[in-house]
């Protein structure tokens, strides 16, 4: 395989285990999934080569994202559905509530990732604006067959899914990277796996709809 030209998003969509191994590496495979692995590879610090045969090597997982590439496009919908819509209309509020109460709770300290909540609240109201978007317009377009028509409003989502990874990134810079302070409570260390869970579902859901559900609909 070219790494030189083979992309992240390629690799993702084809290989069972890709995306684990991209997430663990911090290769961003969903908003800029288009790079090939070289490149992602070389700003990272990390050998492509290496990266390639971990992707070979690990053992396949039912989670993983690779096996809808080739469902019918109902079964993909239906999979982003309740699999990423649901839980982020669950999962948000309770990440919100939980950082206002660390900030509250220790507010003392020079740790604390104060204005997280705030941040995750406005994450919280692009994301569900986004989601209302996908369910209310495109997502019954794509299932009625009519989704070769829907360029511009992928065009738009696309764009808003660039401006969700920008917010990941804010996240992890108002928490250390996701990395709790010795002196952090229960609820602080669950904040942040929380969080992280969080990223991975976020990259998951967003490659799933540029790299394999968009590119379909286009060329349908």
């Amino acid at each position: 395989m070219n790494t030189q030209q083979t992309t992240l998003a390629e690799l993702a969509a084809t290989r069972p285990a890709a995306a684990r191994i991209f997430f663990k590496h911090g290769l961003d495979f969903c908003c800029r999934g288009r790079r090939p692995l070289a490149e992602a590879c070389r700003d990272k610090g990390l050998d492509p080569e290496a990266i390639l045969r971990e992707v070979e090597r690990a053992e396949p997982s039912a989670d993983d994202v690779a096996a809808w590439s080739e469902k019918p496009l109902a079964a993909l919908v239906g999979h982003i559905l309740a699999r990423y819509h649901d839980r982020l209309r669950e999962d948000l509020p309770i990440l919100v509530a939980m950082a206002a109460k660390v900030e509250m709770r220790h507010a003392e300290k020079a740790t604390t990732p104060f204005g997280l909540a705030d941040h995750l609240r406005a994450m919280q109201a692009a994301a569900f604006d986004h989601l209302e978007k996908e369910e209310r317009v495109v997502f019954p377009h794509v299932l009625s067959g009519n989704g070769a028509s829907l360029a511009a409003a992928i065009q738009c989502l696309e764009q808003e899914h660039t401006d969700h990874g920008t917010n990941l990134a804010h996240t992890r810079e108002l928490t250390g990277n996701l990395v709790p302070p010795p002196e952090a409570c229960a609820t602080w260390r669950a904040l942040y796996s929380g969080l992280e869970s969080l990223e991975r579902d976020l990259m998951e859901h967003i490659h799933l709809e540029n790299n394999v559900l968009f590119p379909r609909v286009l060329c349908a």
